[in-house]
């Protein structure tokens, strides 16, 4: 499992680490402009550039079938809806993401990543290999709990968010990886 000691040189040498703080800075100023909140189909379209990288092509004929007023309302709702149960709210938000087409739980806890970075963080191989030791491809909600669990325990020991301990282990991942 890794520790906080092993990602804390890590926290800004993500190669898409500007991207990310400027995305993150984006949402801020748009959830205190925009009410009730919500993503515009292009604005998801850059969450999605931003998790996919070169695997973007991959689902976009999928995605296509997502219409601008189907994105702006189911994140209007995924990205607003609370309830005083955490993990019940975090599982209403990550199914109501994914009801869009092509989008799983990878890419829905992207968006709230970007949008709430100070809560959750992004899963994938990367992550879940180096904070659990072993290789995953697909996840589960279950997963992404236990995920979020584990980073946020890191978070805490380095009084940094969960978005940037989460890309800090990404950063980790690919340096060590390459070596």
């Amino acid at each position: 499992m890794i520790t906080a000691e092993q990602i804390a040189p890590f926290r800004t040498s993500s190669e898409d680490y500007d991207h990310t703080e400027h995305l993150k800075a984006r949402f801020a100023q748009l959830r205190r402009e925009r009410q009730p909140f919500y993503l515009t189909g292009a604005e998801f379209d850059e969450i999605l550039r931003w998790k996919l990288g070169g695997q973007y092509g991959r689902q976009q004929a999928r995605r296509a079938a997502n219409t601008e007023e189907v994105i702006r309302a189911v994140t209007g709702v995924a990205l607003t809806i609370t309830h005083r149960d955490e993990d019940y709210e975090l599982e209403l938000r990550v199914n109501l993401l994914c009801a869009l087409r092509g989008v799983g739980i990878p890419v829905a806890s992207a968006v709230l990543a970007l949008v709430y970075p100070e809560r959750y963080a992004v899963i994938d191989f990367r992550g879940w290999r180096q904070v659990f030791g072993e290789e995953k491809a697909g996840y589960s909600i279950a997963d992404y709990k236990r995920y979020l669990k584990e980073v946020r325990r890191l978070a805490d020991q380095l009084r940094w968010c969960p978005q940037e301990v989460d890309l800090a282990i990404w950063a980790y991942d690919r340096e060590h990886r390459r070596g």
